[in-house]
């Protein structure tokens, strides 16, 4: 007999058991992003079933090295991402600041799992399968908002790719996430609330003509 099929027959049998395998997942996953939240980004595995109170063979059950979990993190995010673009596919006007709210509101999260994955993608080169699934969901995601993308761009007479649509809202997004997220930059926000209505705003408000660089004789060339 295949082990697919054994998982699956075991699963049958035992779902009380998988289900309680798969609430444990779900607990290392939320613990090991606090504790990375709370440390500058720095854990060991040793602090982390410390603070689970579990024996580090029982974490190896779920993850096989600190890399795939800290992955699997990334992927876990990119699944809430998708279950928004799939619940509010039908208005862009409404996506759009449920997308920027979901990383402005916990800026802290967001900076930290762009910088796992940044650094994973530069460092790791045995996950190719978490990666794959990880790319898998984001086009997904992508696909769920391109009608309402592409309508809204028209809406507003707006000639832009949907992807540098897209990239812009993500750059504008994580940027302010920087912003709200800096130690240096907390004492001189007023209104936070303020400050993120506006970023969501900026995001939705296309100029009607857009500048033309080529007319400040400028080589972009030398800026790069």
């Amino acid at each position: 007999m295949l082990a697919c099929d054994q998982t699956v027959i075991g699963r049958l049998m035992n779902p009380d058991r998988h289900q309680q395998f798969l609430i444990r997942k779900e607990r290392i996953l939320s613990v090991a992003e606090r504790l990375l939240l709370e440390n500058n980004q720095e854990i060991t595995l040793d602090e982390l079933v410390a603070e689970l109170d579990i024996a580090k063979g029982t974490l190896y059950k779920h993850f096989k090295s600190k890399n795939e979990l800290l992955l699997e993190l990334v992927i876990q995010n990119e699944r809430r991402l998708l279950e928004i673009s799939q619940k509010h596919h039908h208005d862009f006007k409404e996506y759009a600041p449920i997308y920027m709210l979901h990383h402005l509101l916990a800026p802290a999260r967001t900076i930290l799992l762009h910088q796992l994955e940044e650094n994973l993608t530069m460092t790791e080169s045995k996950l190719n399968h978490l990666f794959e699934a990880l790319y898998e969901i984001r086009q997904e995601r992508i696909l769920a908002i391109k009608d309402i993308t592409e309508a809204y761009l028209k809406s507003v007479n707006y000639d832009m790719s949907i992807r540098d649509y897209l990239s812009y809202i993500w750059s504008l997004t994580y940027g302010a996430a920087l912003l709200l997220n800096s130690s240096y930059y907390q004492r001189s926000i007023g209104s936070r609330q303020k400050l993120i209505n506006l970023y969501v705003n900026q995001a939705l408000s296309l100029p009607a003509q857009s500048i033309n660089l080529d007319a400040f004789e400028i080589d972009l060339k030398d800026l790069s």
